[in-house]
């Protein structure tokens, strides 16, 4: 999988067992935003999904987040996200770039307990909220480069 093109729309997306947090660039590529969750279908309607997504905001790559153990390897769940992230540059025909997602989740928790939101409704935004603190950490590293 390719590294994204400096510039242009990026589509970050953390990809997990029930949901599929979703974030994007500014066309600039140098913020990111949430967007509301995919709820899991499969991978055949969770990519017709993200098609959808990636032709009506205009993006030009996308980021998904590789959840690595702690230690750094990759375990089970890093292999399936490697897998759709293959299927996902395929059927696209865009670059995908595997974007080291540890801490993210706990980040986004964190971020969301601070702000006051209730239980229940963090577990809507955390997935999203996810996908832009790896979106933006990956926008940030371009951009120094």
């Amino acid at each position: 999988m390719a590294e994204g093109v400096p510039g242009g729309r990026v589509l970050g997306l953390d990809y997990g067992s029930r949901r599929i947090g979703v974030a994007v660039s500014d066309p600039l590529g140098i913020t990111a935003q949430p967007l509301p969750a995919l709820h899991r279908e499969g991978d055949r309607k969770d990519i017709a999904g993200i098609a959808r997504l990636v032709g009506g905001l205009g993006v030009d790559s996308v980021v998904l987040g590789l959840p690595l153990l702690l230690n750094g390897d990759e375990g089970p769940q890093a292999a399936r996200a490697r897998a759709f992230g293959d299927t996902l540059s395929a059927e696209l025909s865009l670059p995908v770039t595997m974007w080291d997602e540890r801490m993210t989740t706990a980040q986004s928790e964190r971020h969301l307990i601070e702000s006051g939101v209730r239980r229940e409704r963090r577990k809507e935004l955390r997935d999203s909220l996810s996908a832009m603190f790896l979106l933006q950490s990956f926008l940030d590293l371009r951009r120094r480069k």
